[in-house]
């Protein structure tokens, strides 16, 4: 299992960085989990659209699926013709948050680009992965997502406020991929954030054997969350760039 960072800023795009999306793959088969504003010009560094095979979405905030609004351009105008319907999991209302988002709601309801699977928290299968799902601390329907494949587990935190049920869904990860987008403050409000320190100690808790920091705000200090994030956790720690990838 391969994961390729395509965006790990929060909130909105910063100099060096798309929003949230990840490329997954194995087998042959591509799963992009998010897909946040500006990242699509990064994922065609790493393959043709075309051969995306689905799109899982953990929350509908815009900063983790909103590139899926000029993706269905991009699909729907191909000089090689429209391709198959690419499947996207979503949350609840998934179809009505990209379709809402047009200046006017697309005539087909996209129905002719996407195919639209409604996720919750339990199992799932798409293509080669199993992947169980976890609601999160945050303030819309949000997801961790724990992602097998070839006897390796990758574990995606979403966006989430300390939570027991992440550390739970990350339990001995090979890599946990955990948003980190506050600094150690006493103001931050709750159920929304980790900060670099928390996600240190949700990876120690859970047991992973490594730590990959995203989801860094533009005006924050990476070094910071680098430094928090390492007190807390003894294990490997990175903090994700556009365009690195990892062997799970």
């Amino acid at each position: 299992m391969k994961l390729t960072i395509l965006g790990c800023s929060g909130t909105y795009p910063g100099p060096t960085s798309a929003c949230s999306s990840y490329l997954v793959e194995s087998d042959d088969f591509r799963l992009v989990v998010d897909a946040g504003n500006g990242s699509l010009g990064e994922l065609q560094r790493h393959c043709d659209l075309r051969d995306v095979d689905a799109v899982l979405l953990s929350h509908l905030h815009g900063d983790h699926c909103l590139d899926l609004v000029v993706q269905s351009y991009a699909r729907r105008y191909h000089p090689q013709g429209t391709p198959p319907k690419l499947p996207v999991y979503g949350p609840i209302n998934t179809r009505e948050r990209i379709c809402g988002a047009f200046e006017r709601w697309p005539e087909d309801s996209l129905a002719d680009i996407y195919d639209f699977q409604t996720i919750g928290p339990g199992r799932v299968h798409i293509g080669p992965f199993l992947i169980d799902l976890a609601r999160v601390a945050h303030p819309v329907e949000a997801y961790g997502v724990r992602i097998s494949a070839d006897g390796k587990v990758l574990t995606y935190s979403g966006d989430t406020g300390p939570c027991d049920k992440l550390v739970r869904l990350a339990k001995d990860s090979d890599l946990f991929l955990c948003e980190a987008a506050f600094l150690d403050h006493e103001s931050n409000p709750p159920d929304l954030h980790l900060t670099g320190r928390e996600a240190g100690l949700h990876a120690e808790a859970a047991g992973v054997g490594q730590l990959v920091l995203t989801h860094l705000v533009p005006w924050g200090d990476a070094i910071r969350s680098e430094a928090e994030a390492t007190a807390a956790y003894n294990g490997k720690l990175t903090v994700a760039t556009p365009g690195a990838s990892f062997e799970v």
